[in-house]
């Protein structure tokens, strides 16, 4: 049996055994120097106040009484160990934590509660209002449509829980200081992004891939990976015969599904014809061509079906989240080319110029997104403004 007492000089542990004996406590004492005592508590020689001697009979009744703690005002309260009705607070860890686990509160062992956790944990065990609330609310769902004028005791569950004091440390969780690493982030993207187009010339379209590639699967979350040259099978082109296309970079998103990606170089030059045929704005044959290139990719993606999942897959496993599979399900395209606007800011396109633009965008809306540079630079700036107005809010 232990018990806990408070003295002068702080807190003292007395232990008797109720089964064993105690001969085996003296034993560890003197051949260890230290003695753990039901599992959890583990006492050296020096902490013991007095010693029993070497009277076998005295060993036997002893009552062995350790300095447990010198600080004044230490004391241990049944509410630590035991919520309303009885409800063990210990057993419920073990229960969750599994068996065989150790439960340590506070200390720098390995997997140890921090203290402000546990004093979280307490408050939130349910009280015997909630307990009572919760039994009605549930008694009330499974007969009360039998019954008239039964009161809803689920919806004063649910008002009884939303008045309920939020028990969570506001120390625990600080989204200002992440929500300032992702302003952090976008900046960087967006200021290297703007300096390689103010100093665009001279570099090639690889170049851009690999800068763009960077940064893709942040400036896009959804997609978790990216992959290279990826060789896909051709049944159509030649008929009778299959041959190989390559794609030069796709994207995985979280669900496995598989996309194109196209990037070109960004010239304010090769989204629209100069001239106007029959009063409308037409694609050059820089932008016709690369819509062209995507869609017979998307084709040749969609006839490969399931063995080209399969074939991707294994190719790329290691490059994919573990477990996930390649999926080719109405795959899209996402084309990055061009600038709508100048190097010195001002606009590359005029009203009719922007307005068929956006037309055609949308005609090829269903199947893939066409995507300027200033596209990009736009989307960065006002995902860095909300980020900044939350960031204020809180």
């Amino acid at each position: 049996m232990i018990n806990f007492v408070a003295d002068q000089d702080g807190l003292i542990l007395k232990y008797s055994s109720e089964f064993r004996g105690n001969p085996w406590v003296w034993e560890e004492l003197k051949t260890h120097g230290e003695v753990t005592i039901s599992r959890v508590f583990t006492l050296e020689r020096e902490d013991l106040l007095e010693e029993p001697g070497e009277d076998q009979n005295n060993i036997n009744e002893f009552e062995y009484e350790f300095r447990f703690a010198k600080e004044d005002g230490i004391h241990l309260e049944r509410k630590l160990f035991v919520a309303e009705r009885n409800i063990s607070i210990f057993r419920r860890l073990a229960v969750v934590i599994g068996p065989g686990q150790d439960i340590a509160v506070g200390g720098s062992l390995p997997g140890s509660i921090p203290v402000e956790i546990f004093e979280q944990l307490l408050k939130k065990f349910p009280n015997s209002t909630e307990l009572d609330r919760y039994a009605n609310a549930r008694v009330s769902n499974i007969i009360g449509e039998y019954f008239d004028g039964m009161s809803d005791f689920r919806a004063q569950y649910e008002t009884y829980l939303s008045r309920r004091k939020s028990v969570i440390s506001p120390h625990t969780f600080r989204p200002e200081e992440l929500l300032q690493t992702e302003i952090d982030k976008f900046e960087l993207i967006r200021n290297t992004l703007k300096k390689w187009l103010d100093s665009s010339e001279g570099r090639t379209e690889r170049e851009w891939q690999q800068k763009l590639l960077d940064f893709i699967l942040l400036i896009f979350p959804k997609y978790v990976a990216v992959l290279e040259n990826v060789q896909i099978e051709d049944h159509y082109s030649i008929p009778g015969t299959n041959s190989s296309r390559f794609i030069d970079i796709a994207l995985v998103d979280a669900n496995g599904n598989l996309d194109v990606i196209e990037i070109k170089r960004p010239f304010d030059d090769v989204l629209l014809s100069k001239t106007q045929y029959r009063d409308n704005f037409v694609p050059t044959k820089d932008l016709s061509g690369t819509v062209m290139q995507a869609e017979k990719y998307l084709f040749h993606l969609s006839k490969w079906g399931v063995a080209g999942e399969a074939k991707l897959t294994k190719k790329y496993c290691e490059q994919l989240p573990p477990g996930m599979s390649i999926r080719i399900t109405n795959p899209k395209a996402l084309l990055i080319l061009g600038r709508d606007r100048k190097l010195d800011g001002s606009t590359a396109l005029d009203q009719d110029q922007a307005f068929d633009l956006e037309v055609i965008k949308r005609k090829y809306m269903n199947m893939m997104d066409i995507i300027t540079y200033d596209d990009l630079l736009r989307r960065l700036d006002n995902i860095i403004a909300s980020l900044r107005r939350r960031a204020k809010a809180k």
